[in-house]
């Protein structure tokens, strides 16, 4: 899926939320669950149990005919092509210029392996300064080391 190529349920979902005027720090109150996790239920890159998407249904003001879609397995990534969407290219090429040095340093301190994006949590954070706000990202994921037969 290419970032600009998104599933129906997605825009209808996001019209529901651009009327109703909440956010997804008002969301995450409503359904009990991270705002990053919730967005990744609306772009389908998660699956949303039924009673929560019950919830995030209830909260957009959306009929809950829409359950079985939210709760079905999610097809993840974007594709395989370079993203051409400014903020998403630069994770794309923070990982060109840093991937290395970071899967450098993950082994050093933890051995051979990988972290894991299911046992996962990703936080975002805006931080105010006064030279230009910054944009804080904690990705905190078990760490899963290759096993020897």
């Amino acid at each position: 899926m290419s970032t600009t190529e998104i599933p129906a349920i997605t825009a209808t979902l996001l019209a529901a939320k651009k009327a109703k005027g909440v956010t997804f720090t008002e969301l995450e109150q409503a359904i009990g669950r991270d705002e990053v996790w919730i967005a990744a239920v609306i772009y389908r890159q998660a699956s949303a149990s039924a009673d929560e998407a019950s919830k995030l249904l209830n909260a957009l003001g959306l009929s809950e005919d829409l359950v079985p879609e939210l709760t079905e397995s999610s097809v993840k990534g974007l594709g395989p092509v370079v993203p051409t969407d400014p903020l998403i290219y630069r994770f794309y090429e923070i990982m060109q210029v840093y991937g290395m040095p970071m899967k450098a340093v993950i082994h050093e301190k933890f051995g051979d392996g990988i972290m894991s994006a299911i046992d996962f949590t990703l936080d975002i954070e805006k931080e105010e300064d006064p030279k230009g706000d910054r944009v804080k990202i904690t990705m905190n994921g078990k760490f899963l080391p290759y096993k020897k037969w």
